[in-house]
This record gives C-alpha cells, sequence and structure tokens, in this order.
C-alpha cells in the first residue's frame, strides 16, 4: 500500500510538471494576437501589411507599425489559393513582402505528437510500476520459504571467543573439542572418526547458551548461521521445511561452518501427540531438519548446535546418534563464576572503590547471567538518576532487589495499622530464620513496600547448595508460616498478607510428599506424573497414578509437614518474644534493617 501511494505521488508530480510546461507555452504575454483572414485581407487591401510569413497552417503578419498577428488557416490550402479567392487586388498584394517557412521539428513535436504521446507514455509508465510492484509482491510470496536465519561472518570486528563467557567451565571443555573439529578436520578423517552432526546446549534461561554458540564460531573462525525455531513455523504448511532446506544448502556453501538453531523445542516437540494430525507444520518442519541433518556427508565440516531449557519435550529421534549425539549442560553459575561474570559485564562501567562485586555474587545465589548483567545495568541505571559519576554498593544492593522483587513503592500510602501488622509479620520471619540452624541467614528486613510484595524479608545462603535435605524444608516451611504465627500470636486474627506465604509452604510440603519421597508413612515413592500439554494456551496436567485413598493419606501427609512447620515456629516466637518486640520497634523507626544491626539485636546466628 506503501509502495501504491509512493507512485501515485510520484506520477503526480511528473503530471504537474509537464502541464506547467504547457501552461508557461500557452501563456506567453508577448504571443501574437489571433485574428481572422478577413482582418488580413482588409490591411491588405489598406496597406498596412509589410510582411507575411507562412508556416504551416499559421500565417504571421508583421503590420508596418510592427505590430504583429496570427491568422490560421487549413494546412491543406496555399496562401495563394486563399488570398484568390477574396480577390486580393495583385497591385496591394505586389507590395508585400511573403515567405514560406518549413514547420521545425520540435515544433512539430510539441504541437501535433506530444498531446498524443504524452499521456500515452504516462498510462504506460503508471501500469509499468503497478505491475512491477504486483510482481515483486508475488516474488515475495514466492521467497517466503527461503533462508531468513542471520549470517555472522568470522571476520566481525567484535566476534565472541570463549575470553567473553565468564564460568562455564565444563561446558567450554566440551566445546572446545567441536572447535578442533571445525579447525582440524583432517586428522580426524586419517583415523577414521565422524564429526559430530549435533549439540544441544541444555540450560535455564539466560545461563549463556547462545553466547556460547557463538563463541565456538568465533573461536573457530567460521561463519555462524543463527535462526530461531519460531522462525521455521509460519501460517501456511510447507514454509518451514522450505526455510530448513534453505538454509541447510547457504550452509553447504559456506562449510566449514555452524548452523545455530536458538529454542529447538519451538519445532522440536514429540511427535504424536494427536493435535494437528500428519500434516502439521511443525512436524513437516521436525521431519525436515532430521533429513537434513541425515544427509551431511562425512567430510562436510556443516556442524549444527540448538540451544533449549526444556530437553523432557523434545522428539527422541533428535536426541538419537548421529543427530544431536553431544548435549552440554549449563548450570547456573556458582559463586566463583558469579564474580567472574560480574567483572566481565562491569568492564565498562565506573566503580565506586567501596564496590565489592564479591559481595554482589554472594548475594544473588540462584541468579543466572542474564541477571547478573541486568542488576548491573540496573545499578548503572540509579546511579545516572541520581547525578553520580561511578557505580556505589548501595546502587548494587538496591539493583538485586529491585530485580528479585520489583522497585520500591514509596508513594503508597498505607495505615498505622497496617504498617504494624506488616512489622510484626516481617520480624517474625526473620527471627524463625535467624533461630533455625538450616534456614538461610538473613540479610535485610523492609517493610517498604516492593512490587506485589508489603514488605519482604531477605535470606541469602552462605553458599552453593544442589542438595536439600529434609529438616532444611520443615524449617522452610516454618520460616513461611512464622508470619502467619505472629500475626495470629500479637493481634488474635491474620489477614490476606500471608496469602502467598501459606501457598508456597503447601507447594513445599506437598513436594516431601509426592516428589522426593521423605513422608514415613507412604514411603519413597513419588506420586503423580506432570504432563505438559499445548492447546488453547500451555497447560499442566497431572495425571494419577494412586487410588483416592492414597490421595487421602497424602492429604494428611501434608498437613502433618505444616503441622511441623508450625510447631517449630511457634516455639522461636514465644521464647524469643523479646527480641521480637525490638525488632519491630526498629523497623516502625526506620523502616529497614540491615544484617549487621538485625545481629546485634537479636546476636549471631547458631551453628548447625
Amino acid at each position: 500500500m506503501k509502495k501504491l501511494i509512493k507512485n501515485f505521488l510520484l506520477f503526480f508530480l511528473v503530471f504537474l510538471i509537464v502541464a506547467g510546461i504547457f501552461s508557461s507555452l500557452a501563456g506567453d504575454d508577448k504571443k501574437p494576437a489571433i485574428v481572422g483572414i478577413e482582418a488580413l485581407i482588409s490591411q491588405i487591401n489598406a496597406d498596412a501589411v509589410s510582411e507575411i510569413v507562412v508556416t504551416g497552417d499559421k500565417i504571421a503578419v508583421t503590420l508596418k507599425d510592427n505590430q504583429t498577428e496570427t491568422i490560421l488557416k487549413e494546412p491543406s490550402e496555399s496562401l495563394s489559393t486563399l488570398l484568390s479567392n477574396f480577390k486580393v487586388e495583385p497591385a496591394k498584394l505586389a507590395a508585400v513582402k511573403i515567405s514560406v517557412k518549413e514547420p521545425s521539428g520540435w515544433d512539430y513535436w510539441l504541437v501535433n505528437i506530444l498531446p498524443i504521446v504524452l499521456p500515452l507514455l504516462l498510462i504506460g509508465g503508471f501500469l509499468f510500476f503497478m505491475l512491477r510492484g504486483v510482481q515483486g509482491a508475488n516474488s515475495r510470496a514466492m521467497s517466503f520459504g527461503q533462508n531468513i536465519g542471520k549470517d555472522f561472518k568470522p571476520d566481525e570486528k567484535h566476534r565472541a571467543t570463549f575470553k567473553d563467557v565468564a564460568g562455564a567451565k565444563e561446558a567450554k571443555e566440551e566445546l572446545k573439542e567441536i572447535v578442533e573439529f571445525l579447525k582440524f578436520p583432517k586428522k580426524f578423517h586419517e583415523l577414521g572418526a565422524k564429526i559430530p552432526r549435533g549439540v544441544l546446549l541444555l540450560g535455564a534461561p539466560g545461563t549463556g547458551k547462545t553466547l556460547l554458540a557463538r563463541s565456538v564460531a568465533g573461536e573457530a573462525q567460521v561463519p555462524f548461521f543463527h535462526m530461531s525455531g519460531s522462525e521455521f513455523v509460519e501460517m501456511f504448511v510447507g514454509v518451514g521445511a522450505s526455510r530448513v532446506r534453505s538454509l541447510f544448502e547457504k550452509a553447504k556453501k559456506s562449510a566449514p561452518c555452524i548452523i545455530f538453531i536458538d529454542e529447538i523445542d519451538a519445532v522440536g516437540r514429540k511427535r504424536g501427540s494427536g493435535m494437528g494430525g500428519s500434516h502439521d507444520e511443525r512436524e513437516q518442519t521436525l521431519n525436515q531438519i532430521l533429513v537434513e541433518m541425515d544427509g551431511f556427508e562425512a567430510t562436510q565440516n556443516i556442524i549444527v548446535v540448538a540451544a533449549t531449557n526444556r530437553p523432557d519435550v523434545l522428539d527422541p529421534a533428535l536426541l538419537r546418534p548421529g543427530r544431536f549425539d553431544r548435549r552440554v549442560t549449563i548450570d547456573l553459575p556458582d559463586l566463583k563464576d558469579r564474580e567472574a561474570i560480574l567483572i566481565v559485564h562491569s568492564q565498562k562501567k565506573p566503580l565506586a572503590k567501596d564496590a565489592n562485586l564479591r559481595v554482589i555474587a554472594e548475594r544473588t545465589s540462584g541468579f543466572s547471567g542474564a541477571d547478573l548483567a541486568n542488576i548491573l545495568n540496573e545499578a548503572a541505571i540509579l546511579a545516572a538518576r541520581n547525578n553520580q559519576k561511578e557505580i556505589r554498593n548501595e546502587d548494587l544492593f538496591e539493583a538485586i532487589e529491585k530485580v528479585m522483587i520489583g522497585p520500591e513503592r514509596r508513594s503508597r500510602v498505607i495505615t498505622d495499622k497496617e504498617k504494624k501488622i506488616t512489622a510484626y509479620h516481617e520480624a517474625g520471619h526473620a527471627l524463625v530464620a535467624h533461630f533455625l540452624p538450616d534456614a538461610d541467614p538473613v540479610h535485610k528486613i523492609s517493610i517498604i513496600s516492593r512490587g506485589n510484595a508489603g514488605g519482604y524479608t531477605l535470606k541469602v545462603p552462605s553458599e552453593d547448595r544442589h542438595m536439600h535435605a529434609k529438616s532444611e524444608f520443615i524449617s522452610e516451611i516454618a520460616v513461611l508460616l512464622a508470619g502467619h504465627l505472629v500475626e495470629k500470636t500479637i493481634f488474635g486474627e491474620v489477614t490476606t498478607g500471608a496469602t502467598s506465604d501459606l501457598r508456597r509452604a503447601t507447594a513445599v510440603a506437598r513436594s516431601l510428599v509426592t516428589d522426593y519421597g521423605m513422608s514415613d508413612n507412604l514411603g519413597p515413592r513419588t506420586y503423580g506424573e506432570k504432563e505438559e500439554m499445548i492447546f488453547l494456551g500451555r497447560e499442566i496436567h497431572e495425571q494419577r497414578d494412586y487410588s483416592e485413598k492414597v490421595a487421602e493419606k497424602i492429604d494428611e501427609e501434608i498437613s502433618g509437614f505444616m503441622a511441623q512447620g508450625e510447631a517449630k515456629a511457634s516455639a522461636i516466637i514465644n521464647k524469643e518474644k523479646a527480641s521480637l518486640e525490638k525488632i519491630v520497634a526498629v523497623l516502625m523507626a526506620k523502616e529497614t534493617i540491615e544484617k549487621e544491626e538485625f545481629e546485634s539485636i537479636v546476636g549471631p546466628k547458631p551453628a548447625l
């Protein structure tokens, strides 16, 4: 539509220019006056004419007083015939100078040919541009299935290498072998070794899967074709398969190279789900990927690297040897890796002398590389808003809380009663977490609203842990129920502020029974199989593999774990009421308590 409007405006402009030319020719003020033949005869008889010039069908008359006139005649009739028909006296005519001129080519074109040809040219040009636009749309429709992947050349100025990837040591070691395959394929072929055709990168969102794939191409200095799994699938059936063929054809011309398919689970889900039948576009695209990977010759240096955070939904045909036979798992960074990632992302940011990235790494357990980069970016934005020249530790702490919970909502108006309830609620969480050895240490308590939370208690583990004991889960339930119990103990009733805590505590208790097999009465087994179904949105369906009688026992066990946590929390709250009141008093006055001040009130945390 935009192109049509552009063409129309172009032709309208040309039309205005041509019309202006004609109007300028027609609007000349010095153009001779046009008179009839009778006037010419009268002027000749009156001896008023000095010269007559005949040019085609025009007669230019110059009078003795230097005035000029124009007479129009029929092209086929000569001047002499015309004058004889009007019986002009020969003596009068002999005194007039008469000459005949041939019309010039320019005048002939302007007067006779151009008025006919110009409209035809304008119409023809307009039709030509219209047809060309339609042809372009048709060609785009025909090229709908062509490759639209992004091609990153190895000679780019800022190509990624393994030095740009902090942490992920095991993953980088595994991928260095792929770099050797691409750089020195001959030594592997001489030993009869086959280069792996596919590498599957597995990891949580934000762990650096795409950056690792680009760094492999940067280390090997080979072309890198990047395409997302969702870009293959379109409304029209067959487009995805066509794009797969086009992508692999382009890659074969640039071998050795890497084809990177991000979020491959968008097209690589398990087939045979019964949704869409055999002509489902996603299944056709997956089939074409499988065929193309099988079609690689042993001497072709093309490696397909794919990334996903949902390996459980991939089709088994993708994971068999000969396709994605290499799987590289990228874990969330540990403490040392988090510090290295923070150093990488802070290189172009001015940090103050008091900025301690080690402390920031300790406070960000469970954060991915993308989360850490976001923290530094938020800290830089906060420093700029405060007109600072450097990023301070306070900015980094504020950025952590903003990323974890949300921005502060100081403008939110709450009553004194609500503020007091929030103070007791958060003090209860912090007190129970502090006196339970299995719970994480408390780093900050605040009754300032953030996000959807009226207040929060920031607990950070002292070390990275990958396995958790039953006692840790019971302590977590006790901490979650502490706010609810304090409200009930102090005010005699509970509020809706504990809704999220109760939901999380119930989920932990259910996982103890149904997922971890930690129930003494039900024994070491799991209950229920969760399946994901994509139909009108994402739905999680749990299939029961137990009877109604067992379901009652599961509910009883969940209630039992909740009761154990409640008993632990109640014991600490009743024992440490004096400390509870001190914490509330400080919160009501200052709204925020940091770790050092908190431990000065309640003492050091008990050791395990």
